[in-house]
């Protein structure tokens, strides 16, 4: 089975998650014409990775313009199930391709999380997955996953599941992954460096699965020049240089990283070379040694 699938670097509409949807549509449409069977978007793309504002924070101390940058940014964060979820399973269903997104989703309670959502070609919302462990100053405005949603997914293109970010950097986070079997690997991230790209080749070896990475590219023009308590004159011209690449089972890559530009990349998966990769190292088979490893999940068992 061949499997086409489309990864989309792109900017959204920073802080604004109507319009953000609108440019999800736009790039879906886009990426349609290749008619892929599975589209992915980056880490946070609803309705941005804040890179580089602070949220009027210091340790010991928070300015109440930053909570009006909060407010800003949870307004615009979605509800799961909510009215952007159902418009995201129409552009998916219309795509006819399963959508893979991260977003910020918001909970009454007042708290955000750093989620990624599943969507079918039939318009339905399969799975998501809230990001375990938020890094550094992203702990200011995500919570934390509990890890129950931990899950792969079984498909008509084969099996899918990932991590956000760097989550990828958990060994027992990935072989969780693993465990259950991964044919697509999914990875949306906002790092940019070009280390990440090892990072990247290593899954794809060690998982013995395809690898697919998805950063946005963004400028400080890009950014609302409104937002509360943020000196954006200060932020580097470049915001996110992307780094968005498609790696084979083998850690060969297929095509990207793409730098420096807004694009979509493209490529035909050959499922058929997931067995021929695992003959000599299967990470869940003949190479696990679960006579001398084995790993626990809190919540679904061992």
């Amino acid at each position: 089975m061949k499997v086409n699938v489309a990864v989309v670097q792109a900017s959204p509409a920073l802080f604004d998650k109507y319009k953000t949807l609108q440019k999800i549509a736009e790039r879906v449409e886009e990426a349609s014409k290749e008619s892929p069977k599975l589209i992915l978007f980056p880490e946070a793309f609803i309705p941005a990775y804040p890179r580089g504002l602070s949220f009027g924070t210091v340790v010991g101390d928070r300015s109440a313009k930053g909570r009006d940058m909060w407010l800003r940014y949870f307004d615009n964060s979605i509800e799961i199930p909510g009215d952007e979820c159902i418009e995201l399973a129409k552009i998916a269903k219309k795509a006819n391709a399963y959508l893979v997104i991260g977003v910020t989703e918001k909970v009454s309670s007042g708290t955000l999380y750093c989620t990624m959502l599943y969507f079918s070609p039939k318009g339905k919302l399969i799975g998501m997955h809230r990001k375990l462990k938020p890094t550094a100053a992203e702990r200011i405005i995500w919570g934390e996953g509990d890890g129950s949603d931990l899950n792969t997914y079984d498909t008509t293109i084969g099996k899918l599941g990932g991590l956000i970010c760097w989550e990828n950097y958990m060994p027992l986070a990935r072989t969780w992954v693993y465990q259950q079997g991964v044919d697509i690997y999914m990875a949306p991230t906002a790092d940019q460096r070009v280390g990440w790209q090892h990072t990247m080749k290593h899954i794809a070896l060690e998982g013995r699965c395809y690898v697919l990475s998805c950063n946005q590219y963004v400028t400080k023009a890009d950014y609302p020049a409104d937002l509360p308590g943020e000196e954006i004159s200060k932020l580097p011209e470049v915001m996110s240089n992307g780094g968005s690449v498609i790696i084979d089972p083998l850690g060969e890559t297929i095509v990207g990283p793409l730098w420096g530009n807004e694009g979509i990349l493209h490529a035909e998966l050959d499922m058929d070379y997931l067995k021929k990769a695992r003959m000599d190292f299967d990470p869940v088979g003949h190479y696990a040694r679960k006579d001398v490893f084995s790993l626990k999940h809190k919540t679904f068992g061992s």
